[in-house]
């Protein structure tokens, strides 16, 4: 019998993740492809269909092996047409049909859905949610993206919307501005880049003693990476800086969490690497202000599935819909 795969597709603005993954969620195959957002991002989804053929025809498998495609993609998705709302950095106009061009150029059944939400639904399946039927994923990357998973379906929302948890104001005056157009979201504090932005804030004001001043002078200018390991390494201004990122990042989970009162929230994302160091500071701050049943009941955790939750997650939509 030949292999039954799936393609799970993870859409970024610089790279593309691709892997075949097995009805069970084994991955078989994964490679990245660069994102070609040029001429309005007309060339994407042909892109991915062309890498997906090579790779398929280098391994002397038959394109029958493919159940179909599932994607990621960086954008409110209304998953029932698989049309993405609007996009920031891929070129598209808004409304843009993505499921059909994906279905179009790949010849396959296609299934599309939010980049978070696939980081969710990964997670659910195969990591940290450790098949828990009710999770809300939090990706502190670049940006900070969320998926709300609520007896093992995502929420979606009217408009695909729901679970945009960096978009959460956290401070209502006076708030940095953020990419969605709003000021002051918990992406502009909590994010990768919110967090060299508060670093840099702090710095500006003519700190020149510390382990952080030092690595800004030295290499001219600092990474998050550079705000956690000085904080690690007793720099009082990191320190500072992280505290204000874990005390906005425990009051909207603790939030999040009276509202919904999952099984577990799972930090993702590139910040979520600091490990135990954020977990437990976030923590504490959640308990804060968690609902005493809540704060019992609903446990954070570190998501387990790294760069593979998202490839995961879209292939996941493919397996469900073959499932029903």
């Amino acid at each position: 019998m030949a292999n039954q795969w799936i393609a799970g597709v993870d859409l970024g603005g610089t790279t593309t993740k691709i892997a075949f993954i097995t009805m069970d969620g084994e991955i078989v195959h994964k490679w990245e492809i660069p994102t070609d957002n040029s001429n309005e991002g007309q060339n994407i989804t042909t892109n991915i269909a062309k890498a997906i053929n090579e790779k398929m025809n280098a391994l002397g498998e038959s394109k029958d092996s493919l159940l179909g495609i599932g994607m990621g993609a960086p954008g409110p998705v209304d998953y029932e047409t698989g049309i993405i709302l609007n996009v920031v950095n891929l070129g598209w106009q808004d409304n843009y049909p993505l499921k059909e061009s994906l279905e179009s150029a790949a010849s396959l059944p296609a299934a599309v859905e939010n980049d978070a939400n696939c980081a969710a639904l990964g997670e659910m399946w195969k990591g940290a949610g450790n098949g828990a039927k009710n999770l809300v994923c939090v990706t502190l990357g670049t940006g900070v993206g969320g998926g709300v998973i609520a007896n093992g379906s995502i929420v979606q929302g009217k408009n695909g919307a729901a679970g945009e948890i960096g978009h959460i104001t956290v401070i209502p005056d006076g708030g940095a501005p953020c990419n969605c157009g709003k000021t002051g979201c918990l992406e502009t504090v909590a994010s990768a880049t919110g967090i060299v932005r508060l670093a840099n804030e702090e710095l500006s004001k003519g700190e020149s003693i510390g382990e952080l001043a030092g690595r800004l002078a030295v290499n001219g200018k600092i990474t998050s990476k550079d705000v956690f390991e000085s904080a690690e390494n007793g720099d009082a201004l990191a320190n500072k800086v992280l505290k204000e990122v874990y005390f906005h990042l425990g009051f909207v989970l603790a939030s999040i969490a009276n509202t919904l009162n999952p099984d577990k929230i799972v930090l993702g994302g590139g910040v979520s690497k600091a490990g135990n160091i954020l977990l437990d500071a976030v923590t504490e701050n959640f308990a804060k202000f968690a609902f005493s049943a809540v704060r019992d009941s609903t446990k954070l955790a570190l998501a387990t599935l790294g760069n593979d939750a998202g490839v995961l997650g879209a292939a996941w939509l493919i397996k469900n819909k073959l499932n029903q």
